[in-house]
């Protein structure tokens, strides 16, 4: 299975694939904006509508309260509703930033390599990692979280359209991100630059066909 969205509208639709379960009724606007940390309704509008139109939620009605997957969603998630699957969002760099892929598929993952919280896989790209042994063609599990403590190794989307796997330090005035490769230098960010948009929490390596 491969969908085409935006990194949003992907974290939208797997809350509701994973949180499918906690609620009593369909979440609401509201209780989707608190779920994923949004502060206003209006900007989920789009996102919700483009998942309409991709058939995944139901267009909604005036006498149904709250967002639903659709069948036809349902039957694309069946193999993600498992406990060890994780959506694969593509390609992330461990070298210079590069724009993360969007077709998400998903993955059987041991439950050794991820946590309690919302997590996703990405395929490294680069070689900025190999000191902390992450190595081109490795698959990380990523901790879906918008927070970091510093050495930590992040997810880090600049200027929110390119996306990269370093080492953070955060300063008041700077972010940080430092490659594990005496070769590379740090990047230096204003913090209004970079968005933290998970910690790697896991990895995954073949031997057999690493591309």
């Amino acid at each position: 299975m491969k969908l085409k969205l935006t990194r949003k509208q992907q974290e939208i639709f797997d809350f509701l694939i994973q949180n499918q379960d906690s609620f009593r009724h369909p979440p609401t606007l509201e209780e989707l904006c608190a779920g994923i940390g949004v502060k206003s309704r209006g900007s989920l509008h789009a996102h919700i509508k483009a998942l309409i139109e991709a058939k995944l939620i139901e267009s909604p009605e005036r006498k149904q309260r709250g967002i639903r997957l659709t069948d036809y969603a349902r039957q694309l998630i069946g193999t993600a509703e498992n406990e060890s699957s994780l959506p694969f969002a593509g390609v992330i760099a461990a070298g210079r930033p590069i724009e993360a892929v969007e077709n998400i598929t998903y993955m059987a993952i041991p439950d050794q390599l991820r946590t309690q919280k919302p997590c996703y896989v990405l395929k490294i790209s680069g070689d900025s990692m190999i000191e902390a042994g992450i190595y081109d063609g490795d698959w990380v599990v990523i901790e879906q979280r918008s927070y970091a403590r510093n050495g930590e190794i992040v997810v880090a989307l600049v200027n929110k359209i390119e996306a990269t796997l370093k080492y953070i330090e955060q300063y008041p005035h700077e972010i940080l991100l430092i490659p594990a490769n005496a070769k590379m230098e740090a990047m230096r960010f204003r913090p209004e630059q970079v968005e933290i948009q998970g910690v790697l929490v896991g990895q995954m390596r073949s031997y057999s066909n690493k591309h």
